[in-house]
């Protein structure tokens, strides 16, 4: 744990919402992270109490800081930095059930369609 100030990107990368610090900051500068609704760099420094929007391209969520954190540690550790928002979990829970009932075929493919993945898309309709 570090002191009092701690950038949005080290928070980001040490709670495990990303992989790697560079995909944290790209997502902060695409608008995908937001303090309390506004759009922010990378460099900002992140306070407890902060309520963060944070969509990594497959989920999202809604937090509220609770403890900072530069440097990566267990996932235990991780997810003592941050609280989620009850309708965070909620809206999970519902997208996580949708998904179970009905499959989008498109989510497996990857950029431009192969003739493989057109020939299974056209299958399914």
């Amino acid at each position: 744990m570090s002191g009092e100030q701690v950038r949005i990107d080290k928070w980001l990368w040490a709670a495990r919402f990303f992989k790697t610090r560079t995909l944290a900051s790209s997502a902060v500068e695409n608008g995908r992270v937001r303090i309390d609704g506004e759009r922010i760099k990378p460099a900002r420094n992140v306070r407890i109490g902060d309520k963060l929007k944070i969509d990594n391209g497959s989920t999202e969520w809604e937090v509220l800081v609770r403890g900072l954190a530069d440097k990566r540690g267990s996932a235990a550790i991780a997810q003592a930095l941050y609280e989620e928002t009850e309708e965070s979990v909620r809206k999970r829970q519902q997208q996580a059930e949708q998904h179970r009932l009905f499959h989008e075929p498109s989510l497996d493919i990857k950029g431009r369609p192969t003739k493989r993945d057109r020939r299974m898309l056209d299958k399914t309709r």
